[in-house]
């Protein structure tokens, strides 16, 4: 019998269902938004604000300890940092996304060495978005949806696909920074689709 062989090294993400605190505190965040943002961002989208994690709350409850679960489950990616000590993480940067019919995000990667995306409301059903006459007989079923790229042991592109509905409301992913990902335009809605979305990086000026 043969033996499966898998390298101990792949990486991944984590997806984590936020409860009704976390999620009460994020909308409080945006609604106390603060600067624009579209300027910073690779989106052709309606626009973008940076958000306030008021007394680190968020960073504490729920970003800090997916940071451990990470090095946990996969490894810790900032111990590839080289540095002549340890240093602590912390959350760089935190901003909403605001994306309306035919807008989209190309694809792109991010600075730092963590980032996540949180679904906050998702208008559309990637189900009736496929009905729609322009995807009809398409060969991908992109349409609507959030999309991971990155390539296998030889060097071939996959891609891993969140398939957007409201049930997809409240859901974080927490990935690489460099994992490259997009998000492709929705049709035939007049409503919002708003994200959130963040960088972690290392805190070079504290020691561990």
């Amino acid at each position: 019998m043969s033996e499966i062989v898998t390298p101990v090294n792949q990486l991944g993400w984590l997806k984590k269902n936020l409860d009704s605190a976390e999620m009460n505190h994020l909308w409080e965040c945006i609604d106390n938004k603060k600067e624009y943002h579209k300027d910073k961002l690779a989106g052709i989208i309606t626009g973008g604000w940076m958000l306030e994690d008021k007394n680190d709350w968020f960073w504490n409850n729920t970003l800090l300890p997916l940071c451990r679960e990470y090095a946990d489950k996969f490894e810790n990616l900032g111990a590839a940092i080289p540095t002549s000590k340890g240093h602590p993480y912390y959350m760089h940067s935190l901003w909403v996304n605001y994306q309306k019919q035919t807008e989209f995000i190309p694809l792109h990667d991010h600075g730092g060495v963590y980032s996540f995306v949180i679904w906050m409301k998702i208008p559309t059903d990637y189900k009736e978005q496929q009905k729609l006459p322009m995807s009809l007989g398409a060969t991908l079923d992109s349409i609507s949806n959030f999309v991971f790229t990155y390539t296998d042991l030889l060097g071939k592109v996959r891609t891993y696909t969140y398939y957007m509905s409201p049930k997809l409301e409240g859901t974080l992913l927490f990935f690489p920074a460099k994992l490259a990902h997009q998000v492709y335009p929705f049709y035939n809605c007049r409503d919002t689709r708003i994200s959130i979305s963040g960088n972690i990086q290392v805190d070079s000026s504290r020691t561990l």
